[in-house]
């Protein structure tokens, strides 16, 4: 057997690792749906955590992927080089803000460069929106991109900044600190034993002059993606290894259709109750390092 290569490539303060994965042949036929069928449920949202990280990533990313299918230049000059490490230190981030600091990742090619890769790339299919022009497209992502100013953490903690204006995540919609915290501090009841995480599946903004929630589920914000989501977990409980995991899919699916924050706990404590199934997995709104107050959950699968 040949020696397995675990590192396939290094650019930046990247390696890129592969995982060795033994036995996986082994498994039944049934196993193996219920692995592929969590991976495509994984994959369904992957664009809600690029677009929690910042407004403009997938509009971003997509026009890095149309370059990279679709340039006609010169692919061996340093600065298509710089452009392709710039292109991988963004996929690999899940957006223009490094994975770790959180710092705006700023390109080590120019603006005008930029435009010639676009404007050569006759045939990409750019993000553009109805009758936007590639101009227009060009005018909203330069900024973004190479501007240092302009949204450079994705997460500001500093204690003399606003956190929610000044940090450059897609959580809160021109809303202030002291709205967040008012907000959310309104919502808590200091009797009830077992509250649950408020806010943890939502974006917080304006909507007529009143700050409100949008819940991210199926009819609600991201629904596209969730009912995706929910189309493959739907395959994956039909091939359960047993029923208390049947029961964890069922909680899943019935949260991501109500966005019930009580379902979400439901879902968490089968979780964590489950000790017998061989194929593990999660899936929701988890970790909440990404919002500086700590309350919103990141999709990970």
């Amino acid at each position: 057997m040949t020696e397995f290569q675990y590192q396939t490539e290094q650019f930046a303060d990247i390696r890129i690792l592969r995982y060795y994965i033994p036995g996986f042949e082994e498994l039944n036929l049934e196993e193996k749906k219920l692995i592929y069928y969590l991976h495509e449920a994984a994959l369904a949202g992957r664009d809600i955590y690029w677009d929690q990280n910042y407004k403009h990533n997938l509009s971003i990313r997509k026009t890095l992927e149309q370059i990279i299918k679709h340039y006609n230049g010169d692919r061996d000059s340093e600065s298509f080089r710089h452009f392709l490490t710039y292109a991988k230190r963004v996929f690999v981030s899940n957006g223009i803000h490094h994975h770790y600091s959180t710092q705006k990742i700023l390109p080590e090619f120019n603006e005008d460069y930029f435009i010639e890769l676009v404007n050569n790339s006759p045939e990409g299919n750019f993000p553009l929106e109805e009758a936007e022009s590639i101009s227009e497209l060009l005018k909203l992502l330069l900024p973004a991109i190479f501007d240092s100013c302009l949204d450079a953490r994705r997460v500001n903690l500093d204690p003399q900044a606003d956190m929610a204006l000044q940090s450059a995540n897609n959580f809160y919609e021109n809303v202030n600190q002291e709205q967040v915290v008012a907000f959310y501090k309104n919502l808590h009841d200091p009797d009830d034993p077992t509250p649950v995480s408020h806010g943890l599946n939502s974006r917080l903004s304006v909507h007529n002059e009143e700050i409100v929630e949008r819940i991210w589920k199926i009819n609600g914000l991201y629904s596209p993606a969730i009912e995706r989501i929910v189309a493959s977990l739907s395959k994956a409980r039909g091939v359960a290894q047993n029923p208390h995991q049947r029961k964890i899919i069922q909680a899943l699916i019935e949260f991501y259709e109500t966005g019930d924050l009580e379902k979400f706990d439901e879902y968490s404590i089968l979780w964590v109750q489950d000790t017998i199934s061989d194929i593990d997995f999660t899936n929701g709104f988890i970790e909440v390092y990404g919002d500086p107050f700590g309350i919103k959950g990141a999709y990970q699968a």
